[in-house]
């Protein structure tokens, strides 16, 4: 808590200004009948992500690996297990856009891999979301508001 006034604003601004982040998804996924030969399918074909990933290191920000699923797959009726399938996401975000379609098209062109995204974004720490927080501010507070002196 602090000792001074607080005051708490809930308000919008529209700043139209282009994206300094683009973050998307990509998911290798393997399916055998063997659970070893799942992991070791799922193992080849991330590495084959991080080649790519690695090749347009200067153009990330980031990039994380996230989900990692194993599950069986099952004969429903008998729930005998007649296969396995795994999956492994990771999450990137790239600031040089100049390589963003060329890295996202070569993701896309690996065997069993996913694509989600782009989504675009502001830094956290960016002027222009900076300059819409302080706009939302002084549309909801005006000089002849009785609230600030």
């Amino acid at each position: 808590m602090t000792d001074g006034p607080v005051v708490a604003v809930c308000g919008e601004a529209y700043r139209e200004v282009a994206p300094e982040l683009a973050r998307f998804q990509v998911t290798a996924t393997a399916r055998e009948r063997d659970r070893e030969a799942t992991l070791t399918r799922l193992a080849e074909r991330a590495a084959a992500v991080r080649v790519l990933l690695d090749e347009h290191a200067a153009a990330l920000d980031r990039r994380e690996t996230g989900d990692l699923r194993v599950r069986p797959e099952t004969n429903r009726p008998g729930e005998r297990v007649v296969g396995y399938h795994g999956s492994v996401t990771t999450g990137v975000i790239v600031t040089d856009f100049t390589v963003l379609a060329e890295l996202m098209l070569r993701l896309a062109d690996q065997e069993q891999v996913e694509l989600a995204g782009p989504w675009w974004s502001l830094r956290p720490d960016s002027p222009a979301r900076r300059e819409a927080r302080h706009a939302v501010v002084r549309a909801r507070f005006t000089i002849s508001d009785p609230v600030l002196p």
